[in-house]
């Protein structure tokens, strides 16, 4: 005999829904594409700059054009999707994302190039309407170890584009970095709009429009500030006016917010302590991961003459960050249905403190190779464990409803850290030129040091994480004096991500 047919909870719609490992197949292809998109063009922006005839101060808008585009589209996207569908959403975002890499794999000059790469910037609402996608489809007992592999990817993917880069552009050329996720991403969204079911869940209301042009507003001031301070100066009027900007409209979107009858973001949400703790610990762990990202290649691409350095080239120094990929995904998939199990509070903790420690590796102890890697080994390792449990976190402590903004709020904030990471690593780094025009080793050591500080404030925050381990109630059994009777426990998931076990009569 058939099951019968799931109901979709949207009038009128009804058919089998896609099994959910289908559906975390497609979700896999398309954030792992994304995610390649963040860091691909990091190793290669000198290529750009000369192919494109810009300077080194206009090719940066390669990056900061992306950044500014997906901070402000992550949110309002998780929150389209919890209104309209996040499926739809969520195929529209891979559109966007496929357009984007066609215009930029053609773009003969700097303008189209960072047009290119602010439509690229709309895929940022892919990661948090995939979370929600998977708490739609999934089982309750198995959403968080699938949100903590799914989250793992966005640092694997990252730290991905930095090793696949060079070997990319040897063999064919830098527009490649562009047509290889169009192609992918084109694929990812056919199979999503025909494989991903309708939405089950939605919430009620509409966009607020003021709310979410305010976002935008101290959103893009604030990022800006931050990627350009390292060249137009921390004291410069621009970048302090930029600041007093950005805190002004930061004061008027929370009030806004809090006003509106249909909040973009519910500031109530925000305050749960699973949220903000869970962002705090995103916060810090971008300041590290991004600048890792930036200037470890740097590093290790300094010519030997200067008197530290390896003098690898693009694809030799991708290929000695290869440990930590290796060692993240896993790592991550573990951490994720361990979190399930556990709660993901020490899991974070304990992933901050590994993290901790590769950064100590890259200040201290980066003369040999075998340090590197081992370095990199565990700063793939301490991120697959935070990632993951972080993620089934924010995922656990919110209303079902209001996954996608939770989770895009999340990836937004850590995205802020990342420009404030970027920005103060350039600034010390630069600070002084040695041998040759390079850094002096002291500005690495410096500014990987600070890295440190970050992620030692990461791991205390961590402490402040509610521990929402699962907790099981002892089942009685009724018992009468002629016939014992077996009660049959059901696990449910409440409102915070505690386990419990109800009886059933």
């Amino acid at each position: 005999m058939r099951a019968p047919v799931p109901e979709t909870g949207i009038p009128g719609e009804h058919h089998r829904r896609t099994p959910p490992g289908v559906t975390f197949a497609v979700l896999t292809l398309a954030v792992g594409t994304f995610t390649l998109l963040q860091s691909l063009v990091i190793p290669v922006m000198a290529t750009i700059q000369h192919d494109l005839g810009t300077t080194q101060a206009g090719v940066t808008w390669v990056l900061t054009a992306y950044l500014l585009s997906a901070s402000v589209a992550t949110p309002i996207m998780g929150r389209l999707g919890d209104l309209i569908g996040k499926e739809r959403v969520f195929v529209a975002t891979l559109m966007a994302l496929a357009i984007g890499s066609l215009l930029a794999a053609l773009a003969p000059n700097l303008a189209v190039m960072i047009v290119a790469r602010v439509v690229q910037g709309l895929g940022g609402g892919a990661l948090p309407l995939a979370f929600g996608i998977i708490r739609d489809e999934y089982p309750a007992h198995r959403v968080t170890g699938a949100v903590g592999s799914l989250a793992s990817l966005t640092a694997v993917g990252s730290g991905l584009g930095l090793v696949l880069a060079g070997p990319i552009v040897d063999a064919l050329s830098y527009r490649w970095l562009f047509w290889i996720p169009m192609i992918m991403t084109a694929g990812a969204a056919v199979a999503a709009h025909f494989l991903i079911p309708a939405s089950p869940v939605r919430s009620a209301g509409r966009i607020s429009w003021r709310p979410a042009l305010l976002l935008s507003g101290w959103l893009v001031c604030l990022l800006l500030a931050l990627s350009q301070a390292s060249s137009w100066g921390w004291l410069s009027p621009a970048v302090l006016g930029l600041t007093a900007a950005s805190a002004v409209l930061a004061g008027l979107w929370v009030l806004s917010e809090t006003r509106a009858t249909t909040p973009l973001i519910d500031m109530r949400m925000m305050r749960l302590r699973p949220v903000w703790t869970a962002n705090l610990v995103a916060l810090l762990l971008g300041v590290a991961m991004y600048a890792v990202f930036g200037f470890l290649p740097q590093l290790l691409q300094t010519p030997t003459g200067a008197g530290y350095g390896f003098g690898a080239g693009i694809t030799l120094s991708g290929l000695l960050l290869a440990p930590q990929c290796l060692v993240q995904l896993p790592t991550g998939i573990l951490s994720g249905n361990l979190s399930a199990r556990y709660g993901g509070k020490w899991f974070t903790v304990l992933g901050c403190a590994i993290t901790t420690l590769s950064m100590v590796m890259f200040a201290f102890a980066h003369d040999h190779v075998w340090q590197i890697l081992l370095g990199c080994a565990l700063f793939g390792f301490g991120m697959g464990w935070v990632f993951s449990a972080m993620s089934g976190l924010i995922v656990q402590g919110v209303p079902q409803e209001q996954t996608g903004v939770a989770s895009g709020m999340n990836a937004n904030i850590r995205t802020i850290g990342g420009a404030i990471g970027s920005a103060v690593m350039a600034s010390v780094v630069t600070a002084h030129a040695g041998a040759g025009g390079f850094p002096e080793e002291s500005g690495y050591t410096l500014g990987f040091a600070l890295l440190t500080g970050a992620l030692v404030l990461a791991t205390l925050a961590g402490l402040l994480i509610p521990d929402l381990r699962p907790k099981v109630r002892a089942v009685t059994t009724a018992r009468t004096s002629s016939v014992n009777q077996t009660e049959t426990p059901e696990l449910a998931l409440v409102a915070g991500g505690t386990l419990v076990v109800d009886e059933r009569d």
